[in-house]
């Protein structure tokens, strides 16, 4: 059970990413699938080749990064859907991790991790490892917390609420659109970076349908917390993460077969999806929330809105 906090912590990095993209941007990238490899397969490599950990973690975001842009220009300049642009960054990318690689499997046999001074320590694997990736995580998401507040952030949010209303007030949506890209493969990339550290391998297939379990992640925290505000969906992100790792683990201590854990996702997504249309759940968050005078979409735009406008009145 503490390997599966552990994970679930982990992944909460790359849930992160997620919610960025399909929560806050609303849009559909399939390039995670890929860039969780490329952060893995860079952060390998460069660990083998003697570069300190940190610096290779860092290498494998920017990696991350950069498959975002990919992705961010294939669908504003090149005009592509949304779905298949990163679809075909996530193919690519494929090739590339396997050259990066230079084969479909790398050790980290008598290599030095992040995880290695908490291993010599004898914390890693116990409570103390836990509370430790949890402040990390926790940091991790009062920074995404602070940035999503501040007016580039806002204007994210207004890009993903209303695009055609944000441009209005002179905000240039293709980039909001490419910036966001990029942070939320950083974050898939670096969770990468980390899971491979953990496990001790790099492998090609590290990322296939890893995309559901980031969705999954959203999905159930934001049944749990809903997503009202950014600090709650953050937490509800991180929440889920862990409770799906808790499910997984769960099942499988049950004696169901590993190999029907995609299948399990599935459901576990469906049930995330279905839940917040039952009568009863709704009945419990009106009654814990009350209901809004003006969704959060609505005043996410017009507070994007007022910061650029006062921007370009001041530029002026």
């Amino acid at each position: 059970m503490i390997g599966t906090l552990e994970l679930g912590l982990l992944y909460a990095v790359m849930a992160l990413g997620v919610y960025l993209t399909f929560r806050v941007l609303n849009f559909p990238d399939l390039t995670v699938d890929g860039s969780f490899t490329t952060g893995g397969a860079v952060a390998a490599i460069l660990i083998i080749n003697g570069v300190p950990p940190v610096i290779a973690t860092l290498a494998a975001c920017v990696a991350g990064a950069l498959a975002g842009v990919i992705t961010g220009l294939l669908y504003t300049k090149g005009k592509i859907d949304g779905l298949l642009a990163g679809i075909l960054t996530m193919i690519a990318l494929w090739s590339i991790n396997l050259r990066i690689m230079g084969k479909s499997n790398l050790p980290l046999l008598r290599t030095d991790t992040l995880f290695t001074p908490l291993k010599d320590a004898g914390i890693l694997g116990t409570f103390g490892s836990v509370l430790i990736i949890l402040a990390g995580v926790v940091v991790l998401k009062l920074l995404v917390d602070w940035f999503l507040s501040t007016d580039l952030g806002l204007a994210i949010q207004a890009t993903g609420n209303n695009e055609q209303m944000i441009r209005s007030f002179g905000v240039n949506t293709d980039r909001m659109t490419i910036l966001t890209l990029a942070l939320s493969n950083a974050f898939v990339a670096g969770c990468g970076a980390l899971i491979s550290q953990y496990q001790g391998f790099a492998d090609i297939s590290m990322g296939i349908g890893l995309i559901l379990v980031g969705l999954a992640s959203v999905i159930i925290g934001q049944a749990i917390f809903g997503h009202r505000t950014v600090f709650l969906a953050t937490i509800g992100v991180i929440v889920g993460a862990v409770l799906y790792r808790i499910v997984i683990f769960l099942a499988i201590s049950a004696g169901l077969d590993p190999n029907d854990m995609k299948f399990i996702s599935a459901v576990l997504v469906v049930a995330a999806l279905l839940i917040p249309r039952w009568g009863l759940f709704k009945r419990f968050q009106r009654r814990r929330h009350g209901a809004p005078a003006v969704s959060d979409a609505t005043a996410a735009v017009a507070t994007a809105a007022a910061g650029v406008a006062e921007s370009a009145g001041k530029g002026k």
